[in-house]
């Protein structure tokens, strides 16, 4: 008899297990498929990284190529200057945030947040073959600067 389950592992990757079971009760594995995440879920995970400031797994959502673009900065270009932009930004503030709504529509999501100090925002993100391609947020700079106490540029 030949089945497939889904298996998550502790990585949070989607895979489908094709197995076979024979009357010994052994499973076999005859073959293992990462199934692609649909944007929602890509976002679902970036908020968890970023939440938890885990710069290498919110790194690990991003194609190499990636762009990411807050409107109030510079496009940030390449998984190495993105690395460095989220590690220089958890360094100088504890950000958060608390998700209001994430919408799909094909291979973009948009995310709808806010902050438990009232600042809100949204991102697009861009998503291809279940990784960050294109990212545009949109927040208030000056807001985020005077609830973190940092200097105004």
């Amino acid at each position: 008899v030949a089945f497939t389950i889904p298996k998550i592992n502790r990585f949070l990757k989607v895979y489908m297990v094709k197995c076979n079971y024979e009357q010994s009760d052994k499973l076999e594995v005859v073959e293992v498929n990462e199934i692609m995440l649909r944007p929602k879920e890509v976002v679902c995970k970036w908020v968890d990284a970023f939440n938890n400031h885990d710069v290498e797994e919110i790194t690990s959502l991003y194609h190499e190529n990636a762009t990411n673009h807050q409107v109030t900065n510079e496009p940030v270009v390449g998984i190495e200057a993105i690395r460095a932009m989220f590690t220089e930004e958890f360094a100088t503030a504890d950000m958060t945030a608390i998700v209001e709504n994430i919408f799909e529509d094909g291979q973009w999501a948009i995310l709808e947040w806010k902050d438990p100090l009232g600042l809100r925002g949204c991102g697009f993100f861009h998503i291809v073959n279940g990784k960050i391609l294109f990212q545009r947020g949109y927040w208030d700079k000056l807001s985020f600067l005077k609830q973190h106490n940092l200097p105004i540029e």
